[in-house]
């Protein structure tokens, strides 16, 4: 790895194990996205969420006004590239509350080149809003609408990697009254019931839940934060509303006990009775974290028994999926940051031959033969590509026969790994169905394959 990833890999690792005082408020909260295509409005719907809902600080927004005006995109594009180009390069993350919830916010970027960052943002979002700007689309006199080929993107994407709650926002609704907008049709609230029309259809050809599909505006505000009843003909929530009703995605405790080690800690505390002992740390992939669960280890294949589990505050007790953890065995065994701890009666199957669905994010296209790095929880094994078996058109959604995936394309691929590793398919398991392909030479990340 370059000297960049491993300090992204260091500092995700502290936040992961450190941050223990808000790792209770962190799971109580919604996590949710902002995606779509370029210049659609998402920093500025975030800094419209922000300032509506009052989460942001009177200097704040002073800093973020010139000539009494407010703009509400700076309050997430805090990169010196984003607010030179206007864009948004990397996630910005931000945090607020109401009185019903907490959030999380992550705006991602709609540039095609930076659609690695919206799928590492998407992996554990609990939502996602999907902006479509009303002012792009075009159609002649009553003929269909056709959307962005990123809005399709972001919408397959984000449907792919499990995000549970999507909510299609119909943004620059207000541009229309305004005729500011003259290639398109003038009248906002047609001009919605069109979009929706067209929205609804690529999400049933698409097999896409969608939650809700609104009318907002960022800019002004409208049925953002507060409902403009009767706005665009529409008589439901605001966005903030819906927000606050959808359900977070549960845990994965009814799956059996997984856990991939994370960092190995050696006791030195003569009080403690696991003195001599290792304590190995990580986030509980599924099932719970539980005293005398036995366990196999992988790649080695010992078994063993949990002997002591610890929270993130080192406070003995069962821990459940998606917590901290620190586990304790009853026996000394070589283990190592990587491996996995597999609970020993669940039959966990080991596999060396995958089949996958890839998102594929680099520059040069994926083609069979060609061999990558793949992580899987923390174990990183080399992957060679056996087999293209075919890719997606994103705009008709038909599967052709392919022998090559193109940057920011989706598809389906065979795999042969160095060695084996316990799986899931990624409908079951978001942990142990899902690999990331980085690149040997340039280290950059390639691909994301969610496991069939």
């Amino acid at each position: 790895m370059t000297a960049s990833t491993s300090i992204s890999a260091t500092l995700q690792d502290a936040l992961d194990l450190q941050n223990a005082h808000s790792e209770q408020d962190i799971h109580s909260a919604l996590r949710f996205i902002t995606c779509g295509s370029v210049d659609d409005g998402k920093s500025t719907l975030i800094g419209r969420l922000l300032v509506d809902s009052r989460s942001v600080m009177q200097d704040q927004l002073a800093n973020v006004t010139k000539g009494g005006q407010a703009d509400l995109a700076m309050f997430t594009d805090g990169l010196s590239a984003e607010r030179e180009q206007g864009i948004t390069i990397d996630v910005a993350y931000r945090y607020f509350a109401t009185p019903a919830r907490k959030f999380i916010i992550g705006d991602t970027p709609g540039h095609e080149q930076y659609t690695r960052n919206m799928v590492t943002a998407a992996s554990s979002a609990h939502a996602a809003v999907v902006l479509v700007d009303a002012t792009k689309l075009k159609w002649q006199n009553e003929g269909p609408v056709e959307l962005l080929a990123q809005t399709r993107r972001h919408a397959l994407l984000v449907n792919l990697l499990r995000v549970p709650g999507i909510i299609f926002a119909v943004n620059k609704l207000d541009a229309l009254e305004r005729d500011e907008a003259p290639q398109t049709i003038g009248d906002a609230a047609k001009a919605f019931h069109k979009i929706s029309t067209a929205l609804n259809l690529f999400a049933a050809q698409a097999g896409i839940a969608v939650q809700a599909i609104v009318p907002i505006s960022a800019l002004r505000g409208h049925n953002v934060v507060h409902a403009s009843a009767g706005w665009c003909g529409y008589q439901g929530p605001s966005l903030l509303e819906l927000l606050e009703r959808l359900p977070a995605t549960p845990a994965e405790t009814g799956l059996s006990f997984s856990f991939p080690v994370q960092w190995v800690e050696k006791f030195h505390d003569s009080a403690d009775t696991s003195q001599g002992r290792r304590v190995f740390w990580g986030r509980v992939a599924s099932g719970i974290a539980k005293v005398g669960e036995s366990v196999t280890l992988l790649p080695s294949g010992v078994t063993a028994k949990v002997a002591q589990v610890i929270n993130h505050v080192r406070v003995a007790g069962n821990v459940d999926a998606g917590h901290g953890a620190g586990v304790v065995l009853d026996r000394e065994v070589d283990v190592s940051r990587g491996d996995w701890m597999l609970a020993t009666d669940a039959g966990f199957v080991t596999k060396r031959e995958i089949r996958g669905t890839v998102a594929w994010m680099d520059d040069t296209p994926l083609v069979a033969g060609r061999v990558y790095l793949a992580l899987h929880g923390h174990r990183w094994v080399k992957a060679r590509i056996t087999r293209i078996v075919h890719r997606l058109d994103i705009n008709t959604l038909s599967e052709t026969e392919a022998t090559e995936i193109l940057p920011n394309a989706i598809g389906h691929i065979e795999l042969a790994l160095q060695e084996p590793i316990p799986t899931l398919p990624y409908s079951r398991s978001r942990l142990l169905g899902a690999l990331i392909l980085v690149d040997t030479a340039t280290h950059k990340t390639s691909g994301a394959v969610l496991l069939n």
